[in-house]
C-alpha cells in the first residue's frame, strides 16, 4: 500500500461544480520516469469543454467515465468518446469534453519515461490522442476494472506501482545521447541551441533530429520551443513581472515572438489564457 501520509488531497468548489484530486509520488524506481500520480473526480452542473495547453509531459489518462478528447492538429481524429488514452508530445493544445462528470487517474510521464513504459517510439503518438487499449501490452479494460474495484486511492496507486515497475523492467531504454540532450533541454528550459546539442553528441544535426524525433516524437527545435513556452506559463503567475519581462526571462527575442509561440502552443494569447483558466487545469474553450 502507498502510505496514506504521502497522499495529498485537494477539494474545491466553484460556480461550475466541484473537484477532488488526490496526488502521490510514484514508487522510487519510477521517480525518474513519472512526475506524479493524480486521482481526480470532477462534477459540473453542465457539460464542460476545456482546452489543455501543450506540455513537456506525456499524459496517460486511466478513466472511470467517458469523455471526448482530441487534438485539433491531428485531422484524422475528431472528438471520439473514450475513457482511457495517451496524449503524446503536442505542438499545440488538445480539447477535452465531458457531460458533467469525469473521474480517473492521470499519469504525467517524462518523455524518456514514456518511451520506456509505453514501449514504443513516441513518434507514433506525437500530436495524437491514442486510445490506451490500442497500445501494445495494455489491457485497458482490465486495468480500469482493477483500479475502480480498489478500496481507496492508496490501494490504487500501489497497484499502479506494481504494474509500472514491471513495465519499467521490460521496457526499452532510450539512447544515452538522446537522454543527454533531453536533460540539457530541460536544464536550460529550452534555451540551448540545437547546434550545441549536436556537438554534445558528436552527431550531425540531421541525425540528431531523426533520433530525437523517433524517440520523443518531436524534433529538438520544437521541443526547445515547447519547454520555453512551459517556462513562460510558470512565470505568468508572478504578478510583479510584465509581459516583456516574462518574454525575456523565458528566452524569447521580444514580446511578439512570445505571443506567436504562446498562440501556437495554447491556441490563444497569454491574456486570454489567464482570464479563462479553469479549476483543475486547462482553460475554457
Amino acid at each position: 500500500m502507498v502510505p496514506t501520509d504521502t497522499l495529498h488531497v485537494t477539494r474545491h468548489t466553484s460556480a461550475l461544480g466541484s473537484m477532488e484530486t488526490v496526488s502521490a509520488p510514484p514508487h522510487p524506481a519510477l521517480a525518474p520516469l513519472i512526475h506524479s500520480y493524480l486521482g481526480y473526480d470532477e462534477r459540473t452542473l453542465a457539460p464542460l469543454r476545456r482546452r489543455e495547453v501543450a506540455t513537456g509531459s506525456i499524459t496517460v489518462i486511466i478513466g472511470f467515465s467517458a469523455i471526448r478528447v482530441w487534438s485539433p492538429r491531428d485531422a484524422r481524429y475528431g472528438p471520439g468518446s473514450t475513457s482511457s488514452f495517451v496524449a503524446g508530445l503536442h505542438g499545440g493544445p488538445a480539447i477535452v469534453e465531458h457531460d458533467g462528470r469525469q473521474a480517473g487517474i492521470q499519469l504525467d510521464l517524462t518523455p524518456l519515461g514514456a518511451y520506456t513504459l509505453l514501449g514504443l517510439p513516441l513518434v507514433e503518438i506525437a500530436d495524437r490522442v491514442v486510445h490506451l487499449e490500442d497500445l501494445p501490452g495494455w489491457d485497458a479494460g482490465a486495468l480500469v476494472d482493477r483500479l475502480q474495484d480498489a478500496p481507496d486511492w492508496s490501494a490504487r496507486f500501489a497497484f499502479l506501482d506494481r504494474v509500472l515497475v514491471r513495465r519499467r523492467e521490460m521496457g526499452p531504454d532510450p539512447l544515452p545521447e538522446v537522454a543527454r540532450c533531453w536533460d540539457l533541454l530541460v536544464a536550460s528550459a529550452g534555451r540551448i541551441e540545437v547546434a550545441a546539442l549536436a556537438r554534445e553528441t558528436g552527431w550531425s544535426r540531421r541525425h540528431l533530429g531523426a533520433r530525437f524525433r523517433e524517440t520523443l516524437g518531436l524534433p529538438p527545435k520544437t521541443v526547445a520551443r515547447l519547454l520555453r513556452f512551459r517556462h513562460a506559463v510558470e512565470l505568468l503567475d508572478d504578478p510583479l513581472r510584465s509581459w516583456a519581462e516574462i518574454a525575456a526571462d523565458a528566452g524569447y527575442y521580444d514580446q511578439a515572438h512570445f505571443n506567436r509561440d504562446f498562440k501556437a502552443f495554447a491556441g490563444c494569447t497569454p491574456g486570454a489564457y489567464l482570464g479563462s483558466r479553469l479549476p483543475g487545469g486547462g482553460f475554457a474553450s
